[in-house]
């Protein structure tokens, strides 16, 4: 039986009407080439998403903290995907506030320019951030994805990993994580239209194209743009259920089935 949720728990905040017409705003998210049918869908990453049996554990007394990457360029659904996720989170009916607690990080707190002109002011610099349970890259346009030039938000990103239950990409987002390192030797996956100009600039990283996500241990990468939802389902799940994943799902009214093992 479903459990009742409250007025609060399933109020939720309309995405903005640019989330799957605004333009990627780096050359990650055009491939140079043809993309290659996936499961009849061409350009899309439609394949089953990679599972890791590994569950994330809690923080004792507290909500779990999740630290949103952020630079100008940021992809409006490869945050706020994620983030309306985890928002909708309640551990129990009764629960008083989410399971999780989002903030955003950029190298400074200056407003950024985030796809389709929304500005977003960043709650913390690097150098005041606190540190995260969870660690969302999304895409960014500066740097350059393609390029492996690193500033500090990647500095941040990778040292803060050290410590964190997990890192994750959405989309795009994967050109950025790969710069810090984190994603050698390990199986993931990105955005299906950009995996051509992926496997260009990182040709030594282990690339699953077409996957839905990819779980590998403390680190998981999501494919394009909505995978982003999926991915963070599946936090839920390694966090606490499959079965509170889907409460999730229904208070977002999310019919996609991705995000299941």
């Amino acid at each position: 039986m479903a459990m009742q949720w409250s007025d609060a728990m399933i109020q939720r905040r309309q995405f903005t009407n640019i989330l799957l017409t605004a333009p990627i705003l780096a050359a990650g998210c055009s491939a140079a080439q043809p993309a290659l049918p996936v499961s009849g869908k061409i350009g899309f990453s439609y394949l089953p998403g990679l599972t890791s049996k590994q569950p994330l554990i809690r923080p004792t007394g507290r909500a779990i903290k999740v630290g949103f990457a952020i630079n100008p360029g940021v992809q409006v659904i490869d945050l706020a995907g994620p983030w309306e996720t985890f928002q909708d989170t309640y551990a129990s009916p009764d629960a008083d506030s989410p399971a999780f607690e989002m903030f955003t990080v950029s190298e400074t707190i200056a407003p950024v320019r985030a796809s389709g002109g929304l500005m977003m002011v960043p709650d913390f610099s690097i150098d005041t951030a606190p540190a995260p349970d969870v660690i969302v890259v999304p895409h960014f346009a500066q740097p350059n994805p393609a390029s492996r030039e690193m500033t500090g938000i990647h500095h941040w990103i990778k040292e803060m990993h050290g410590q964190a239950a997990l890192t994750m990409s959405v989309c795009t987002g994967a050109f950025q994580l790969a710069k810090t390192g984190l994603l050698d030797n390990i199986p993931m996956t990105t955005n299906q239209l950009a995996s051509n100009n992926f496997a260009k600039a990182f040709p030594e990283i282990d690339l699953r194209r077409g996957r839905r996500f990819v779980e590998a241990g403390r680190i998981a990468t999501a494919g394009g743009l909505s995978a982003g939802i999926d991915l963070a389902l599946r936090v839920v799940t390694r966090y606490f259920s499959a079965d509170l994943a889907q409460q999730t799902a229904d208070t977002m009214e999310y019919v996609g089935t991705g995000w299941r093992a």
